[in-house]
């Protein structure tokens, strides 16, 4: 059995989850089809764990009285998470702090992310605990999934929508070079159904805070694709590279810094708050449909 990486699967449907960021690399149908990105030049990565933040920190700012220098979204998806169990039908992972993770991020956490295969598609869990007994956790978590777009090769790009399982907001948010935007703009959500073309992302990613629906179905001309499931999670985004083979669907606890914020880390919105002890769950999931 490799020590870097695990491969499982349930009804012809497969995973390989890599130790290096927990991070699942391959997602493939019985008949062969890839429905997860291949980490091409466009974008190096296939689904990285956004952890302790979920996009930049704010300038200069410090946590328990120690300064955070964090990379954007943190420095789990580039650490190897140590196996915890392998199966034929799944996996579970667990990385904590180390003196390394504490120069970056002054707080303690153990983070458990749980790889199931069940009989419809794939279930991806993550517990993040506080184990301090005397200071709380101020942290994010994001999941960054890139599924191929189109989902099949003889698809056009622009004949895939997505459609959420609720009425959405009006507006959404953007992000600009220092950070979340304050004003939100119009939603090109229409009666739940999102078009999906290259255009949509020449202003980065869709943000969609305190997200509404808790499923979205990722559908091309034929009607077939993906249906992504999640919960525990508050915010949605949506990003591509305009032009490149991926769609990513990102359920989040937390987001970019908004514009003009300073201050302790501990005060930046959108953060989850553990007490000593108190830990925190959720999960993503997805199936063929």
């Amino acid at each position: 059995m490799s020590d870097t990486q695990h491969s499982f699967g349930k009804n012809g449907l497969t995973a390989t989850v890599s130790a290096h960021g927990a991070e699942l690399t391959s997602l493939r149908t019985a008949s062969g089809q890839d429905l997860l990105w291949n980490a091409g030049p466009a974008w190096e990565r296939h689904s990285p764990v956004l952890f302790p933040i979920v996009g930049k920190p704010p300038e200069n700012t410090t946590l328990n009285g120690q300064p955070v220098t964090l990379k954007q979204h943190g420095f789990a998806r580039d650490m190897t998470f140590r196996w915890l169990e392998r199966t034929e039908t799944g996996c579970v992972l667990e990385l904590e702090d180390t003196p390394d993770t504490r120069t970056l991020f002054p707080a303690v956490f153990r983070l458990h992310l749980i790889y199931r295969m069940e009989d419809t598609g794939l279930h991806v869990g993550y517990v993040l605990t506080n184990p301090s007994q005397d200071t709380a956790l101020h942290a994010s978590l994001g999941v960054h999934p890139a599924f191929m777009w189109p989902l099949k090769p003889d698809a056009g790009r622009a004949d895939h929508r997505l459609t959420f399982e609720k009425a959405e907001a009006a507006q959404i948010r953007r992000i600009s070079p220092d950070g979340l935007l304050p004003e939100g703009v119009r939603s090109p959500i229409t009666d739940r159904v999102l078009p999906l073309a290259d255009t949509l992302f020449e202003a980065d990613a869709i943000i969609m805070l305190d997200a509404r629906s808790k499923a979205v179905d990722f559908t091309g001309p034929d009607g077939s694709g993906l249906r992504v499931r999640w919960d525990g999670f508050k915010d949605l985004g949506i990003w591509t590279k305009p032009g490149a083979g991926f769609l990513c669907i990102e359920p989040w606890y937390g987001y970019a810094t908004p514009v003009g914020f300073a201050g302790d880390f501990s005060e930046k919105p959108g953060l989850l708050h553990l007490q000593p002890g108190e830990s925190w769950e959720a999960f993503w999931s997805v199936e063929p449909i």
